[in-house]
C-alpha cells in the first residue's frame, strides 16, 4: 500500500482502529474471562499450589506473575522508546509483539495446574506482547496525525477499543452461559471451561485478524537520522527519563502531582487488576455457575458504568478544577476499599462494581490529562508522558506485590483490598499539598533550561 498523507483520514482511522483489535485482551483476559478461570481450575476448594519451590496461593501467585511481567514493561519501555525514535520499520516492531501477545492468549488454551509453568508463561508473554505493541503504537500519533487532530484521534481510538471488547466479552458471555448452543458438549461445569479457553483463541484471532487493517495503511516509520542503531540511541529512552527526573527538582507543583499520582496509581491499578480474583473467593456465590455467570456480568456493568463516571468526572473537574475532583475521587476509592472488607453477598458486589465503575472510568483520563496541564512549556512531551507511563507501571509493580504478599500471609484478599486504602489516604494527602495553578516563575525557569539543553 503506498504511504497516505499524514493527516488523511483513511491512515487516522486504520491507526485508531488497532485499539478496537487489541482492546479484547483488556478486558477478556485480564479483566474478565481469565481471572474466572483461573479460579475455577482449583476445583478441591484449595486456593493453595506448590510452584517454584514454594506453597503459594493461587491469588497471590498471578499477583507475583503480574508484577514481574509489568516490571519488565516498565524497563522494556524506554528500551523500546529510544529504538521507535530511530528505526525505519517500526511497524515490524509493533507487528512482532502483537502476535506474541495473541499467540500468547491462544496459547492459554492449554493453561493447566498440571502445566502450570507452562501456562503461566503464556500469561506473563500475553502481558509483554500488548504492552510492547503500545510502546509502537503510540509512537506512530505524531507521525500519523497533526497536533490539532491527535486528541480526536486518539479518544476515537479508546472508544473502538471499548466497543470492540464489549462486543466480543458479551459473545464469549452467551458461550459460557448457553456453551450447547455453540456445539460446546459436556457437564455444565466442563463445557463452561471448555467455552472459556475458546474465547482465549478467539481474543487471539480477534487481535491478529483486525490489526492487518492497521498494518495495511500504516507506513513502516520514520526513520529521523541516518544513524544506525547503536548503543546511545538504545539507551536514549533512560537518558531521557533522566532529564525529566532532573526537571521535576525545579518543577514543585508537578513533583508534588506526580508524587500523588504514583501512590494513587499503586492502588487503582490493583484493585483493577484483581477485581475479579477477589470477586471469585469471597463473595457467596450459590453455585459455580453462578460465579462464573455473575462475575462476568460485573465486569460488563463497570464497563457501563465507566462510560457514564468519566462524563460526571469530565464535568466536574471543569467546575471544580482537576486536583479538587482528584482528590474527591481517591477518598471514594478509599471508602470503596473499606467497604469491600465487609461485603459477602452477590448483591453487594453488584452495588460495589457500579460504584468501582463510576470512579474508573474518569480517574485514569482525568490524572493524564492534569498530568499534561502541569507540564512545563516545552516541545518534549514524549519524554515526560514516557516517564508518567513508567511511573505508573512501577506503582502497578508495587501495589501488586503489596496485595500478593498480603493475601498470601493472611489468606485472605479482604485485607490486601483493605491495606490498599493506605495507599488512598496518603494519595489525598499528597494531592492536597498540590498548588492549583502553575508558578508562572517556574516555567519561565523550565522553559530557559530546556533551551539551555
Amino acid at each position: 500500500m503506498a504511504n497516505l498523507p499524514k493527516g488523511d483520514k483513511k491512515l487516522l482511522n486504520a491507526w485508531a482502529f488497532y485499539d478496537w483489535a487489541n482492546s479484547v485482551y483488556t478486558l477478556t483476559i485480564a479483566s474478565a474471562v481469565f481471572p474466572i478461570f483461573y479460579e475455577a481450575l482449583f476445583t478441591d476448594k484449595s486456593h493453595y499450589i506448590d510452584v517454584f519451590g514454594m506453597h503459594l496461593k493461587n491469588s497471590a501467585l498471578i499477583s507475583f506473575i503480574t508484577a514481574l511481567a509489568f516490571l519488565v514493561v516498565a524497563f522494556m519501555s524506554p528500551l523500546l522508546s529510544g529504538i521507535a525514535d530511530y528505526v525505519g520499520n517500526k511497524k515490524s516492531f509493533m507487528k512482532f509483539f502483537c502476535y506474541l501477545g495473541a499467540l500468547s492468549c491462544m496459547g492459554l488454551y492449554w493453561f493447566d495446574l498440571d502445566s502450570i509453568y507452562s501456562g503461566l508463561l503464556f500469561y506473563f508473554l500475553g502481558l509483554l506482547g500488548y504492552w510492547g505493541s503500545l510502546v509502537f503504537y503510540n509512537s506512530y500519533l505524531p507521525d500519523i496525525a497533526f497536533t490539532e487532530q491527535q486528541d480526536a484521534i486518539s479518544a476515537k481510538g479508546y472508544s473502538l477499543g471499548y466497543i470492540g471488547s464489549v462486543i466480543l466479552l458479551i459473545i464469549n458471555l452467551a458461550m459460557i452461559m448457553k456453551p450447547k448452543l455453540f456445539g460446546i458438549t459436556g457437564t455444565d461445569g466442563e463445557a463452561a471451561m471448555k467455552a472459556m479457553r475458546y474465547s482465549f483463541v478467539m481474543v487471539g484471532v480477534w487481535w491478529i485478524l483486525f490489526s492487518q487493517y492497521t498494518y495495511y495503511f500504516l507506513p513502516k516509520g520514520n526513520k529521523k537520522t541516518g544513524e544506525a542503531i547503536n548503543k546511545d540511541i538504545i539507551f536514549n529512552g533512560f537518558k531521557e527519563l533522566k532529564k525529566v527526573w532532573l526537571i521535576l527538582s525545579e518543577n514543585l507543583p508537578l513533583k508534588r502531582y506526580l508524587y500523588g499520582f504514583f501512590v494513587s496509581s499503586m492502588a487503582v491499578q490493583t484493585v483493577m487488576l484483581v477485581a475479579t480474583y477477589f470477586g471469585a473467593q469471597e463473595i457467596e456465590w450459590k453455585t459455580k455457575e453462578d460465579s462464573t455467570t455473575g462475575l462476568i456480568i460485573c465486569i460488563l456493568l463497570i464497563q457501563l458504568v465507566a462510560v457514564l463516571g468519566a462524563y460526571l468526572t469530565s464535568k466536574a473537574s471543569e467546575k471544580f478544577g482537576n486536583i479538587k475532583t482528584l482528590i474527591v475521587i481517591n477518598s471514594f476509592w478509599l471508602l470503596l476499599c473499606i467497604g469491600a472488607f465487609i461485603i459477602t453477598s452477590p448483591d453487594q458486589f453488584y452495588i460495589m462494581a457500579a460504584f468501582v465503575g463510576l470512579v474508573m472510568g474518569g480517574i485514569q483520563a482525568l490524572s493524564r490529562s492534569t498530568y499534561s496541564k502541569y507540564l512545563p512549556e516545552t516541545t518534549d512531551t514524549a519524554s515526560f508522558f514516557s516517564f508518567y507511563d513508567v511511573a505508573e507501571k512501577v506503582g502497578i509493580v508495587i501495589g501488586m506485590c503489596v496485595y500478593g504478599i498480603i493475601d498470601q500471609v493472611t489468606g485472605s484478599p479482604r485485607f490486601a483490598i483493605v491495606f490498599l486504602a493506605l495507599f488512598f489516604f496518603i494519595a489525598v494527602l499528597l494531592l492536597k499539598r498540590v498548588p492549583l495553578k502553575k508558578a508562572s516563575l517556574i516555567k519561565t525557569l523550565l522553559v530557559t533550561k530546556n533551551k539551555n539543553n
